[in-house]
């Protein structure tokens, strides 16, 4: 169903849809045999549920769905990445930011998508799932929580403190589709800084180990990054906010063998020491449900 098409069919409407003649749909309305309901005195059939009586009318054998390709999608998160290697599901990663994940994964590409997308005060993911699946059944579960901030050198020669202070840096960019540049240019625009004024290296990190790269290797003063990686690469790291880490998942596939291995791996002891021993990580809310969709 498009934008433009109404919930409801017409009496005209439905007779064209079915190739039958309008005195049928009022036979067909009066004896209960399609769904309907009456507003001031006019027949409606609503058009959702007239799809379903007729696939519910079908015969012989019914065509197999086509399967989603078994890929996570999204946004990179190191602890993410290591726990699918070792899980041992089969499940392939393809990182190049959440709102890529979203659309590979409303598109049919992925079973999977890993999002941070920051919806307001308080507010993650959950709208931007919404919009990008519907009614269609998915869940989206909860990751991890992880801190973000500012990677800098190791010692912080710029004496680095908030993002006031990062105006004449050179500033690590990610692409577009990551949600985390999205979210760096919100924040930095509210302390007034000039984004687009602000130099740094031409390409853009597409990951986040990448953009903890770039300031390893002096190519950049500043990332708008994790926790994670700047304890990896001993560098500075100065704590702006706590974000959620999803995973959108299709309800089908969320059941399916690979996709329940890789639950049961998050929950064993194995993937809490890991998340333990990286820093800036808190599993507490693992497996929370925060948005599931009404259909299937």
């Amino acid at each position: 169903m498009t934008a433009t098409e109404p919930d409801y069919l017409t009496t005209r409407e439905l007779a064209d849809l079915l190739r039958i003649k309008e005195r049928k749909v009022y036979d067909l309305a009066a004896s209960g045999d399609v769904p309907c309901v009456r507003v001031v005195g006019k027949l409606l059939f609503p058009r959702g549920e007239v799809a379903a009586w007729i696939a519910a009318s079908r015969s012989g054998p019914t065509a197999p769905t086509a399967r989603v390709p078994l890929i996570l999608a999204g946004s990179h998160d190191p602890l993410l990445e290591w726990a699918l290697r070792e899980s041992g599901s089969g499940i392939a990663a393809f990182f190049d930011g959440s709102l890529d994940g979203v659309e590979r994964l409303s598109r049919g590409e992925a079973v999977a998508c890993a999002m941070h997308v920051h919806e307001g005060e308080g507010a993650w993911n959950t709208d931007t799932a919404r919009r990008a699946v519907g009614d269609r059944p998915t869940v989206l579960i909860e990751f991890a929580r992880r801190q973000r901030g500012l990677i800098v050198p190791a010692g912080n020669p710029q004496a680095v403190t908030g993002l006031r202070d990062i105006a004449g840096l050179r500033v690590v960019r990610r692409q577009r589709s990551a949600a985390s540049q999205g979210l760096f240019e919100t924040l930095a625009g509210e302390a007034g800084i000039d984004v687009a004024a602000l130099a740094g290296p031409a390409s853009p990190a597409l990951t986040e180990d990448e953009a903890a790269l770039q300031v390893q290797e002096d190519k950049a003063q500043v990332a708008f990054g994790l926790a994670a990686m700047a304890a990896r690469y001993r560098l500075g790291f100065v704590p702006l906010l706590e974000e959620r880490f999803d995973i959108l998942v299709w309800r089908r596939d969320y059941f399916e063998a690979p996709f329940q291995t890789f639950m049961r791996f998050l929950s064993g002891k194995p993937f809490a020491d890991r998340a333990g021993e990286l820093m800036g990580y808190d599993i507490s809310g693992l497996g929370r449900v925060h948005f599931n969709s009404d259909a299937g």
